[in-house]
């Protein structure tokens, strides 16, 4: 199929559908500005001064830095922290709440982003699962306890050194607090906010399983795939049509739809279609 034949499906399944479960992977922040982490060379083109320490994006994402150096930990999420609350989502999220309330869709928002933009953008609080947490709440590093609470500090980075001011504490142990994200190697994050907004998609998916449904896919890749697994398995329900928009990985296997374009510049060549 061309791509405009592509385009035209996926207006008929958007507009068929009875739901809408929206995948969102780091990709759907970069038409944001925010920093494409892809390889270690996207992650030090953001980050030049990680490449002079020889420092990759798994490396400086590891919980091991806030037990031995906490300004250096908080010196990357807190730098992420003033971006994330800096960022303005794109015109895509607007799309997608206007294809939600013109098709009066049930939705769901599926995201391994951390940067809470959908909620930025307007989207239920209650409709969203953050599978690896959020920047935007914090835990004890420890953890002393399994509480998880709002990440209002404030941060100033020495980017000649990639360290923070601030070193935010748990408010029970007075000891290092830290993001309630799952970082890699992290044998101590607190899953239940993720665990709780799991089983409202449980809930979900219960609720729309004989009914049309479709999925879009914005910006998954596959070196991290926990996203692109979970948009796969949806596919194999019935009544389900997914549509993966990607630039560089579009690939999937019929019927469903492979769009290899940005998350903004796909959606607004499918919302062209809806408002033809």
């Amino acid at each position: 199929m061309t791509l405009e034949q592509i385009v035209l499906k996926a207006g008929d399944a958007i507009r068929h559908a009875d739901a809408l479960l929206i995948t969102a992977g780091a990709g759907m922040g970069v038409d944001s500005g925010l920093p494409d982490f892809r390889g270690d060379h996207g992650f030090w083109t953001a980050y030049p001064m990680y490449q002079q320490l020889g420092i990759n994006f798994i490396a400086a994402a590891n919980p091991a830095h806030f037990k031995r150096d906490p300004a250096f930990g908080w010196g990357f999420y807190g730098h992420r922290t003033n971006l994330y609350r800096e960022t303005v989502p794109h015109a895509g999220f607007s799309i997608l709440q206007r294809w939600i309330d013109r098709f009066e869709l049930e939705a769901f928002v599926v995201t391994s982003n951390v940067d809470g933009q959908f909620q930025k953008a307007g989207f239920a609080h209650d409709a969203i699962l953050e599978v690896h947490g959020s920047i935007h709440h914090m835990q004890c590093l420890r953890p002393c306890h399994d509480d998880i609470w709002p990440n209002i500090e404030t941060f100033a980075i020495d980017f000649s050194t990639m360290r923070s001011q601030q070193i935010p504490t748990c408010p029970r142990c007075h000891d290092t607090a830290r993001p309630n994200i799952l970082m890699f190697g992290d044998d101590s994050w607190i899953s239940s906010r993720s665990h709780g907004q799991n089983i409202r998609f449980d809930f979900f998916q219960a609720g729309i399983a004989d009914k049309n449904v479709t999925v879009i896919e914005l910006g998954a890749g596959s070196a991290v795939p926990t996203i692109r697994y979970l948009t796969e398995r949806l596919g194999n329900r019935p009544q389900t049509t997914v549509i993966r928009i990607n630039p560089r990985e579009p690939e999937i296997r019929p019927p469903h739809l492979a769009i290899g374009c940005g998350a903004l510049d796909g959606l607004q060549k499918i919302d062209a279609i809806l408002t033809a």
